[in-house]
C-alpha cells in the first residue's frame, strides 16, 4: 500500500464542537475520580499528581510510551505505542493457535447482555442463561472448545470499557489501522480499552455464537460498541507507520 503522490491531497473539514478544556476544568473533572472523602487525607499528593496529569492532558500524549516499529513496517524509525505492538502480537499469535493442523475447534461464544446479577437489577439475565445451555452442548462435544465472552461485565467490572469507534475509515481506509490504534489515548482518560484483548479472542476462534437480546428494536449497546471496533479487522491497515498516524491534511492521499 503506497500514498500516489502525483493526485491532490483533498480537502479535509474542521470545526466542530471545541473540546479543549481550561486547567481549571480539566481539574475540576480530574478530581471527580477521587469524590469519596477517604481520598481528603491525600490532597497534597492528589495535588502533585493532577499537575502531572494536567501536563499531560496539555501536551496531548496519547501514547506516551513508545518504541521504533523495527523492521517489517514501512518506517521501521517512526514511533509506535508499545502497547499497540503488544496487541498486534497478540493477534499474531492468536491467528497462528486457530490455523494450527492440531488444534481444537474453538468456539467465541458471546453473551451479549449488559444485564447480570453483579450489579443492579440484581438478576441473572436470561440471555446468559441460554449462553451457558449452548456452552454445556458446545462442550460436551469432542475436540471442540468454548471461549466464553460476557459483555455483562463492562456494566459490573470496574476499569472494563469498550470506547466507541470514531469511524476513522469514513475519512480514509488506511487511517483505519489493524488493530485500532485510537485507544488506549491515555492523556484524555481513554485507557483499559477491552478491545485489544477481545481482537485476539475473535482471531483464535474456528466459529462465533452470539446470544443477544433486543433492546428497543436494536442490539444493546454493548454488543454494537463491540461490533462497531470490529470494523478494522475487515481491511484495516495493519501498518500504521504508513500514514505516520492520523493527520488528514499532513498525511492522507488517495490511496492504491
Amino acid at each position: 500500500m503506497k500514498p500516489d503522490s502525483s493526485l491532490p491531497l483533498p480537502k479535509v473539514r474542521t470545526g466542530q464542537t471545541p473540546t479543549k478544556l481550561t486547567k481549571e476544568e480539566y481539574l475540576k473533572r480530574w478530581r471527580e475520580r477521587f469524590y469519596d472523602p477517604a481520598f481528603a487525607s491525600k490532597k497534597v499528593e492528589l495535588d502533585a499528581i493532577a499537575e502531572i496529569a494536567w501536563e499531560a492532558y496539555d501536551d496531548a500524549r496519547k501514547s506516551p510510551r513508545t518504541r521504533k516499529a523495527g523492521t517489517g513496517f514501512a518506517d521501521p524509525e517512526y514511533e509506535l505505542s508499545v502497547e499497540w505492538l503488544a496487541a498486534r502480537q497478540a493477534i499474531i499469535d492468536a491467528q497462528k493457535r486457530q490455523q494450527s493442523a492440531d488444534a481444537t475447534s474453538r468456539v467465541l461464544l458471546i453473551c451479549a447482555s449488559p444485564r447480570t446479577d453483579q450489579t443492579c437489577p440484581s438478576e441473572m439475565s436470561k440471555t446468559f442463561r441460554l449462553a451457558q445451555c449452548a456452552r454445556e452442548i458446545i462442550d460436551a462435544v469432542p475436540r471442540f472448545e468454548v471461549d466464553f465472552l460476557d459483555l455483562s461485565v463492562m456494566t459490573a467490572e470496574y476499569g472494563r470499557v469498550i470506547y466507541p469507534c470514531k469511524a476513522c475509515v469514513s475519512t480514509a481506509m488506511p487511517l483505519c489501522h489493524w488493530p485500532c490504534s485510537c485507544y488506549p489515548n491515555h492523556y484524555l482518560g481513554q485507557s483499559q480499552d477491552w478491545m485489544n484483548e477481545i481482537y485476539p479472542r475473535w482471531v483464535a476462534a474456528h466459529g462465533i455464537l452470539i446470544v443477544t437480546p433486543v433492546h428497543w428494536f436494536q442490539v444493546p449497546s454493548t454488543l454494537k460498541l463491540m461490533m462497531d471496533r470490529l470494523v478494522c479487522a475487515d481491511g484495516g491497515n495493519p501498518d500504521p507507520t504508513s500514514t505516520h498516524g492520523k493527520d488528514p491534511p499532513r498525511k492522507q492521499r488517495r490511496w492504491s
